[in-house]
C-alpha cells in the first residue's frame, strides 16, 4: 500500500470553519470512496492546541507549525476576515505569513482558500502569478500585491503547484480538483455525489452564474422568465418573442425588465448562452459550430462576437484555458 498523500491544513484564531472543514472532507470521502486511506490529513496552528474559529466552533491541532516539518504533500491555506465599515478585511497575521512562506517551498503543492490568497500573496508566493480570491476582497488584493494577476472571476485557478480558490464553498470544488489530480476525474466525481452537489464545477466558472449575479426580481412573472430563458436557449429569446410571452407591448416589457434585473433583455440572454457555451468548452470537446447551436448563439461568429463582448477573449483561448481534461502545469515552480 502506498503512503498516504500528507495533508497539512493551516489554522489560526477566527479562521473561517468551512475553509478547513470543507477540504477536510473532500479528502476524507475521497478515502472512504477508493477504500484505502489516499490521505493523511493534519491541521497545524501556530502554538497546537485549541483554536477558535470564525464561527465560535474550536478546533484541536495535531501540530504545532514548528513540528510540521518539510514531508508537506498539499499546504491548505483557508484564510479569516475582519468586518470594517469598508467591508470585509482579509487577516493577515505575520506569524502565519512567515511560516507559509518557510513551509511552502517544501510542500508538494500550495493551495489557499477563501481570503487565504491573501495570506500567500503576502509569503510572495503569488508574484508573477495568476490567482482567485473571494470576490469582496479581489479588489484590495490587487491593490497590496500589484504583482499578482488577481482574477475575480473564476472559482478557483491554478498556477503551477500554487492554487487559489474562492470564497467558502468553493473550497469543496478546489478540492475536489486536487483529488482529480491525484486519483482522477472519477474518484472526484463519486465524491461530488457523496457530497450532494449537483455538479463538480470547474475552476474556470465563475464565482456567480449570470442568474445570481442579477438581483431577485419583485415580480415573480420576471423570475420565471428567468427559469424559461435558462432552459430554452435554442428557442427566440427576442425581445419581441419574450414580451409576447409576457403579454407586453414589446416596450413595456423592456422597460420593467430593466427595471426588475438592471440590464436589458438581449443583454441578459446573451450572457446567459454565453455562460451555457463556457461550461461547453469547459466540460466538452464539442466543436464550436454544436457549442454556438447548443447555447443558442447559432453561428461560431456570433460565439466569437459573444465571447469577445462579455469576456474578453476568444472561446478557442478560453478552451485552452480551461479545458478540464488534463493538463501539465504550467512551468512555475515554488
Amino acid at each position: 500500500m502506498s503512503t498516504p498523500h500528507r495533508v497539512v491544513i493551516a489554522v489560526f484564531p477566527d479562521v473561517d470553519l468551512l475553509d478547513v472543514t470543507g477540504p477536510a472532507e473532500v479528502f476524507a470521502l475521497a478515502s472512504r470512496e477508493a477504500g484505502r486511506r489516499l490521505y493523511d490529513v493534519r491541521l497545524a496552528g501556530p502554538d497546537g492546541g485549541q483554536v477558535t474559529t470564525s464561527a465560535g466552533v474550536r478546533l484541536v491541532t495535531d501540530l504545532s507549525f514548528e513540528e510540521v516539518g518539510a514531508a508537506v504533500d498539499t499546504l491548505v491555506v483557508p484564510g479569516a476576515v475582519e468586518l470594517t465599515p469598508e467591508g470585509p478585511v482579509a487577516r493577515v497575521d505575520e506569524e502565519v505569513v512567515r511560516w507559509i512562506g518557510a513551509t511552502a517551498p517544501h510542500a508538494g503543492r500550495v493551495a489557499s482558500v477563501c481570503v487565504g490568497a491573501h495570506l500567500l500573496a503576502a509569503a510572495g508566493l503569488l508574484d508573477g502569478r495568476r490567482a482567485t480570491t473571494h470576490w469582496s476582497t479581489a479588489g484590495r488584493l490587487s491593490a497590496e500585491h500589484p504583482r499578482v494577476e488577481v482574477d475575480p472571476d473564476p472559482i478557483f485557478v491554478r498556477s503551477g503547484r500554487v492554487w487559489t480558490g474562492a470564497g467558502i464553498s468553493a473550497c469543496m470544488d478546489l478540492t475536489l480538483a486536487l483529488v482529480a489530480e491525484d486519483h482522477g476525474e472519477e474518484l472526484a466525481l463519486a465524491v461530488a455525489r457523496q457530497l450532494v452537489m449537483y455538479l463538480k464545477r470547474q475552476g474556470g466558472q465563475s464565482q456567480f452564474s449570470v442568474p445570481l449575479s442579477r438581483p431577485a426580481a419583485s415580480r415573480r412573472d420576471i423570475d420565471a422568465l428567468r427559469a424559461y430563458i435558462g432552459e430554452h436557449l435554442r428557442a427566440d429569446l427576442s425581445a419581441a418573442a419574450l414580451a409576447a410571452r409576457m403579454s407586453l407591448s414589446e416596450r413595456h416589457f423592456a422597460r420593467t425588465f430593466r427595471k426588475e434585473l438592471g440590464t436589458s433583455p438581449a443583454a441578459y440572454v446573451e450572457a446567459i448562452r454565453v455562460e451555457a457555451a463556457r461550461r461547453l468548452l469547459e466540460t466538452t470537446d464539442q466543436p464550436l459550430e454544436q457549442v454556438a447551436e447548443a447555447a443558442g448563439l447559432g453561428s461560431v461568429e456570433t460565439l466569437h462576437r459573444a465571447f469577445r463582448k462579455q469576456i474578453a477573449t476568444t472561446p478557442a483561448a478560453y478552451r485552452r484555458r480551461f479545458r478540464t481534461a488534463p493538463t501539465p502545469p504550467d512551468g512555475h515552480a515554488l
